[in-house]
């Protein structure tokens, strides 16, 4: 009986040699590219700020936050190294409708996007996507903006730059529009299916992580262990991810290199911590030495 898992490949230091990182250059910030993180609401403003955080850890040049305006003050203090930009903000305490223009171009000028940390689920969110879909550039969307694709799917389809998605099981089912239960019964089926349907680059977030590419092509990822099971760890994932693209990384190569320096952060700081209480603050430190071999 042929096993479905038997053409999975495990994600491995091995395996990252093969899909190797962008050399590092001179050094200057332009060569290492930009970023735009669109994050946060009023409820959630921590999520802008971890994902902001893992990005220059994962060694962006040029950063740039928009979030909901009640929270830019605040999120300029906590993080110097970026430019923060506050848009109008929703009754919500999201992002208001009359946003998403502006969003979609600020989008444009940057290397790579990262949105949805942290954003209130509301009517701009499926707008948002579109535009940022469109824009063609490096994309990897998460949490309020995944459940907004369903009705997108034709959109998302950028074979030349495909967009990176990082849903957990519950965003998953909502990106096939199936039951929680499904996903979590068959998580390599449900990252397949996901990527075929928007050719994107998609990971299935669990104890163990699935990374399949829109060809179907399939990593399982092992490692990390329990304690990275917190709040704000998956914005730190987004983060890395998109600092990896804005230095250049295809969506496969960043979103590998993304699951394997986060599942690895978090064993480490297991090794030094404990296996729970660990904070996702606390990840993004680990990864410039993750990224160099040490």
């Amino acid at each position: 009986r042929w096993d479905p898992m038997s053409d999975v490949t495990e994600l491995t230091p091995a395996t990252l040699k093969k899909h190797p990182l962008p050399e590092i250059g001179a050094g200057d910030k332009n060569e290492r590219g930009s970023i735009l993180i669109i994050a946060g609401s009023r409820d959630v403003p921590g999520a802008a700020l971890l994902c902001a955080l893992s990005a220059m850890r994962a060694g962006a040049g040029r950063l740039q936050i928009a979030t909901v305006d009640t929270v830019a003050p605040h999120l300029a203090m906590a993080m110097p190294e970026a430019m923060v930009v506050g848009m109008a903000q929703g009754r919500d305490g999201g992002f208001a409708p009359s946003t998403v223009k502006a969003l979609a171009e600020r989008a444009a000028k940057a290397d790579a996007v990262v949105a949805g940390p942290g954003m209130q689920g509301n009517k701009s969110c499926e707008q948002l996507a579109a535009a940022l879909l469109k824009n063609g550039n490096l994309l990897a969307l998460d949490a309020a903006l995944l459940h907004a694709l369903p009705a997108r799917a034709k959109d998302a389809q950028r074979p030349d730059k495909p967009p990176v998605l990082l849903p957990h099981a519950g965003e998953m089912a909502s990106l096939l529009e199936c039951d929680t239960e499904e996903v979590e019964a068959d998580p390599l089926a449900a990252g397949r299916a996901c990527a075929d349907r928007y050719d994107a680059v998609t990971l299935v977030k669990g104890v163990q992580s699935h990374i399949v590419a829109p060809d179907g092509t399939a990593f399982l990822y092992k490692g990390g262990g329990p304690g990275l099971g917190i709040s704000g760890s998956g914005d730190t994932l987004a983060g890395i991810v998109g600092g990896l693209l804005a230095r250049g990384c295809d969506p496969l190569t960043a979103l590998l290199w993304g699951v394997w320096c986060h599942g690895e952060a978090g064993r480490r700081l297991g090794e030094k911590v404990g296996t729970l209480g660990y904070l996702a603050r606390e990840i993004p430190a680990e990864v410039p030495a993750l990224l160099e071999g040490r």
